[in-house]
Parts: C-alpha cells; sequence; structure tokens
C-alpha cells in the first residue's frame, strides 16, 4: 500500500514506528520517535505518516517532523509553526531541518510538512491536497501533545512553499468543489519567505515552474489557478508578514509587493520586510547576516498577541531589522 522511504531506498520507513489513533479519531496515523539511518536534528521528538484523501499515500512524501523545545509545559501553551518547504514544489523538508530545530530552540513548536514532488506524483492538484492532509491531522497531533497550541498558528513556507502556506490560511473559504476545501484546521498567521504570492503574474512573467506545477498556464486553466493563488484568495482577517530578498532574481519581490498591496486594499495586515543584498534562498541558510532575523521574525508573529501583531502589520516596507525594532 504504502512505497519505501525515498531518503534510503533500503530501509524500512517504518522501523520503529507504531501505529495510533487519537482518542475518539477515527484516523490511524503512523508514528516514530527515531528514524534509523537519518539525523532529523535536535529537539526532534517524533514523524507523523499521514493519511491522503484520494488513493493511497506514499511513505517517502506524505509525513511530517514534529520538534518540541525542550520541558515541561502546560496544556496549549506552546504555539505551534507549521514550516512548509520551497524547491518549486518539489520534495524537500529535510532541508529546513535547521530552521525547525531553530525555531524550537527558541520555544515553539515546529510541524514541518513533507508533500509530494512535482515529479514523485504530485503537481496539482495532489501537492496541494498534500498540504492540506497533512494540516488536518493537526487535531489529533495536539491530542499527542497536548501542549501544542492549536486556535491562532502560524504557517511559514518558502518559496512555492509560501504560496501553499498563504494559500493554506484561507482554506477556509474555499467553496465545497474546490481543492482542499472543509478544512479540520486553519492555521491563521502567515509569514512568506520569497513566495510567488501573486501567482498569475509570476507564471505569466516567465517561472514555469508554476506552469509546471499547474500542469498548465492560467490561461488554461484559469479556475484552478484561482482557487489556489493567494492574491486571489485574501482572508483580510489573516495577517501576513511577506519576506523578500532585494536581489530575487527566480521570484521577483514585486510577488510580495502586490500581495501586501492587495491585502492592505482589503484591509487586512500585512507587511513587506525586504532583506537587503539577499537572493532567494540564501537567507535560509545559517551562514546569512539575515538568518537569525528571519527566526526572530517568525517567532515574533507567532507569539506575539494578536492586537499587538495587527498594529505591526501596517501595509509598510520595511527592513527586517526595523520590522524587529517595532
Amino acid at each position: 500500500m504504502l512505497v519505501a522511504c525515498g531518503e534510503d531506498s533500503n530501509q524500512d520507513p517504518y522501523d520503529n514506528a507504531t501505529a495510533w489513533s487519537a482518542p475518539g479519531s477515527n484516523v490511524d496515523l503512523m508514528v516514530a520517535d527515531s528514524l534509523p539511518g537519518q539525523d532529523p536534528g535536535e529537539n526532534f521528538v517524533e514523524r507523523v505518516w499521514y493519511p491522503v484523501r484520494d488513493g493511497d499515500a506514499d511513505s517517502d512524501q506524505n509525513w511530517a517532523d514534529v520538534y518540541l523545545p525542550e520541558g515541561d509545559f502546560e496544556a496549549d501553551s506552546v504555539p505551534l509553526v507549521i514550516l512548509v518547504h520551497g524547491g518549486a514544489w518539489h520534495g524537500g523538508a529535510p532541508g529546513v531541518r535547521n530552521m525547525a530545530q531553530d525555531l524550537s530552540h527558541r520555544g515553539v513548536a515546529v510541524y514541518n510538512l513533507e508533500y509530494r514532488d512535482i515529479d514523485e506524483g504530485g503537481g496539482y492538484p495532489k501537492t496541494f491536497t498534500d498540504v492540506a492532509d497533512a494540516l488536518d491531522i493537526v487535531p489529533e497531533l495536539n491530542q499527542r501533545f497536548p501542549e501544542i497550541s492549536i486556535d491562532d498558528e502560524t504557517v511559514v513556507g518558502h518559496s512555492a512553499g509560501a504560496q501553499l502556506a498563504a494559500w493554506a490560511g484561507t482554506r477556509s473559504d474555499l467553496e465545497g468543489h474546490e481543492v482542499g476545501a472543509d478544512p479540520l484546521f486553519t492555521p491563521t498567521r502567515v509569514v512568506s519567505l520569497a513566495g510567488p504570492l501573486d501567482l498569475v503574474w509570476a507564471a505569466e512573467n516567465g517561472d514555469d515552474n508554476i506552469v509546471k506545477a499547474m500542469k498548465g498556464t492560467p490561461s488554461d486553466l484559469p479556475e484552478e489557478y484561482a482557487s489556489i493563488d493567494p492574491i486571489q484568495n485574501i482572508n483580510p482577517e489573516v495577517p501576513v508578514v511577506a519576506v523578500h530578498g532585494t536581489k530575487d532574481d527566480l521570484v521577483p519581490p514585486q510577488n510580495s509587493e502586490n500581495y501586501v498591496d492587495a491585502v492592505t486594499d482589503e484591509n487586512g495586515d500585512a507587511h513587506l520586510v525586504l532583506l537587503d543584498g539577499e537572493s532567494h534562498a540564501t537567507f535560509m541558510s545559517s551562514s546569512s547576516d539575515h538568518y537569525v532575523q528571519v527566526l526572530d521574525l517568525i517567532h515574533h508573529v507567532a507569539i506575539a498577541p494578536r492586537s499587538d501583531l495587527e498594529d505591526d502589520l501596517n501595509g509598510a516596507t520595511t527592513s527586517v531589522q526595523h520590522f524587529l525594532e517595532r
């Protein structure tokens, strides 16, 4: 029913895994607190394989890793950050493990999710339903780890993951026939890192990765694009911080500029943070001067009282230093 884990094709993905169901839930999960042959990093506590709505799940790709800060915590006291990797809608959650563990050191829980690669069974709609399905087991996660709060949580995405993150934050607005509708859990704060948040504009201005992921152009698939394009699915009640490098030639900063302007026009709360001298992914590395500041920004968004966060997001464009000093 499930294929072997691609991180080590000779390794049984379910080594050390056990079946688990939350009390009162009909969702059966496989979980493991160690990953033979892999090093998921500090503060990793568990991998969860999530079920998918159509067909069979792929054990190589349909999983999420949970990171928790050290210590004992009261129920519902640890903010949750959902982390969605980028990479042009290809697989790659292991590539952001550094960010997952570094955020957990700051006192938040992290749910680092993997989804099906566009070259390995993914693309539209499966990559999108994978993200929806991974998020929809967060209530079960809350029962397994009661210290995690799930009432007003943050989703962070880089590049293609930022499009998925922004879309995930507005899933509750989708019509029943749309991909990812009827969510069981919806994050309500968004941090976009170098995201193509104006998806049609990006596709029409040379971003062939989007066309490959969607399996067609915006003119070929106008309804499909409209359903998952962040700028066409704005919820003014969801605060968004869009972070972009000034030298990003892959996903130009105008993607974030267009989106923040559109959210502001709808009386929503958004802010554009520019990273001087950074390209598309350089700030995701700990060697970047901005890496720690980006972590601080994410932490601020995750823990700030809602009223304070809304006051911070005034539609302006600032440097990350200025944003953190507000």
